[in-house]
């Protein structure tokens, strides 16, 4: 357990220690104010998209240091105006870096709480061996650590996903009232967390039972019976969970949009409706120098392949193939691989394919996995010697590509992405607006007098970062003097090659074929999510 605890603290100053790094990201503002509305307001219709738990937990901190929203802040205003509402709880008294940073604290007990998932469920059903490695790899792996430290909902999912499914297996193995009313309270703030976890849990645990039939082969009356010994403690998990949803709602109470009854947590059914709305319409997503609206069937893949340490798939697969052996010491490892790659699996329908973000859960299973596989190439080792050393090679190095990617998590890449990884993914797996701290510095360096540049977040970029002047783009061609590009405004932020948005510059898609030859402006990268050149007046 110690160990445990010192892994968890070490990941802990890791991400604290990225706080006033980054400016804000895309959507940190807009969670910031619903979760304000939530606090301040006593309602949460502005923009019911996302459940309320990790909105209210990020505004909280900035609400009892004295932020409020505004007085025109209420459900008839444009949803666009939560982004602008948003920076503007930012800035609170001028006092940016404070807010940001108590707002990003609000997801650290997700991410505490993710990590308990882990070394638990890995203590239960291995060892304390297993529970130990599997906490370190999960807490070392870049995209975990990236996403504990913003004020947004993923890590929210992603621990309230894993602690649902696990306190479902212990339920199911042991079913107790003290088990069952777990299971209730995790799957209700689970719902409050993301509604793609009404997906996600569904399609996890459903595969996880269909591997345990095939393999068991257990009766049907089996079934049956054991079934009806579950209803009434399912029946009273049910209920207490929609008490607890209701809650999270405080209470509400109205009309939807299937009948004229009124019903509890109106807000939550209109919710439901906004995300299946916004998959079936698509949005822009960018993947291998493509875009679409509808998705790519296999984005988390790739995302997954270039996202994740090297080190960390090699011993991952190793553990997915572990999975499949018929051995009583590795019974339960198809479990954990179940709940990942059916994750993997819906996402593979999703038309939202904007970050590696949308599927963060799947790290708790691999995170099991691989720790599994290095326990078993550990003690293979104590026979074959270059086993032992290959294994403590890929430790070392999967521990060196985290600690060298500090403090930028985000847009960590391993090595197969190369130089340019804009050319695989951008959005919130490179340029999630997090550069702007580091822009802003840089142009007061190098004494810009004006900038052409075109924000993709929304931000006062004057008083919260220094920058100079700043003037829009011409599409075809740069400006003479400084121009700062946003890798995904570039990349994504366009239709295609003659149809753009006013904004989207494409000249970048030239110049970057010319880096190294003489004579043409080269292009500074700022951070990993920015591109600066200047051209000379003439």
């Amino acid at each position: 357990m110690a160990c445990a605890i010192a892994l968890v603290f070490l990941a802990t100053v890791r991400i604290v220690s990225t706080y006033n790094v980054f400016s804000h990201t895309f959507d940190e503002p807009a969670h910031l104010a619903c979760g304000m509305e939530w606090l301040n307001k006593g309602t949460y219709v502005w923009e019911p998209q996302h459940p309320p738990l990790s909105r209210v937990a990020v505004a909280l901190g900035p609400y009892l240091s004295g932020v409020r929203v505004s007085d025109q802040v209420n459900g008839k205003l444009p949803l666009s105006f939560i982004f602008v509402e948003g920076n503007q709880l930012l800035d609170t008294d001028h006092n940016y870096d404070l807010t940001l940073g108590l707002a990003r604290a609000g997801t650290l007990p997700f991410f505490w709480l993710a990590c308990a998932v882990v070394y638990f469920w890995s203590r239960r059903y291995f060892s304390r061996a297993v529970a130990v490695i599997a906490l370190a790899l999960f807490t070392f792996l870049p995209p975990i650590l990236a996403h504990a430290g913003l004020a947004t909902t993923d890590m929210a999912l992603t621990a309230f996903l894993g602690a649902t499914f696990l306190c479902g297996m212990i339920w199911l193995e042991e079913p107790t009232w003290k088990h069952a009313i777990l299971f209730s309270v995790s799957g209700a703030l689970m719902v409050l967390s993301k509604f793609s976890c009404l997906v996600f849990l569904p399609a996890a645990a459903g595969l996880a039972l269909l591997w345990y039939y095939a393999v068991e082969r257990p009766s049907l009356r089996a079934i049956g019976r054991r079934i009806l010994e579950l209803l009434p403690q399912l029946a009273v998990a049910v209920l207490l969970a929609l008490f607890i949803i209701w809650a999270g709602y405080r209470f509400s109470y109205g009309k939807v949009y299937f009948t004229s009854i009124k019903l509890p947590f109106p807000e939550l059914f209109a919710g439901i409706k906004q995300v299946i709305e916004h998959n079936e319409t698509g949005h822009t997503g960018y993947l291998l120098g493509e875009r679409r609206t509808k998705g790519f069937w296999y984005f988390y893949e790739v995302a997954l392949a270039v996202k994740t340490p090297l080190a960390f798939l090699a011993v991952m697969g190793y553990g997915i193939w572990l999975s499949w052996r018929k051995q009583p010491a590795l019974r339960r490892l198809y479990v954990p691989f179940c709940f990942s790659a059916a994750i993997l699996l819906v996402g593979a329908f999703s038309s939202i394919n904007i970050g590696i973000r949308h599927v963060l859960p799947i790290y708790i299973g691999f995170s099991l996995l691989a720790a599994v596989a290095v326990v078993r190439l550990l003690e293979a080792g104590q026979t074959r010697r270059w086993v032992h050393v290959g294994v403590v090679a890929l430790m070392v190095w999967f521990t060196a590509s985290s600690l060298f990617s500090h403090p930028d998590y985000l847009p960590y890449f391993n090595e197969l992405a190369g130089s340019q990884p804009e050319k695989i993914l951008v959005d919130s797996d490179l340029d999630w607006g997090q550069d702007m701290k580091r822009a802003g510095a840089r142009l007061r360096e190098v004494h810009a007098p004006d900038v052409a540049f075109v924000s993709n977040i929304v931000a006062d970029l004057t008083d919260e970062f220094g920058f100079p002047p700043t003037k829009g783009f011409r599409p075809s061609v740069p400006v003479a003097g400084w121009n700062l590009v946003s890798i995904t405004k570039w990349k994504e932020m366009r239709l295609g090659l003659y149809e753009t948005y006013l904004d989207a510059p494409l000249w970048p898609d030239k110049y970057m074929q010319m880096i190294g030859v003489p004579g043409v402006p080269q292009p500074e990268r700022i951070g990993k999510g920015m591109l600066l050149w200047y051209f000379p007046p003439q």
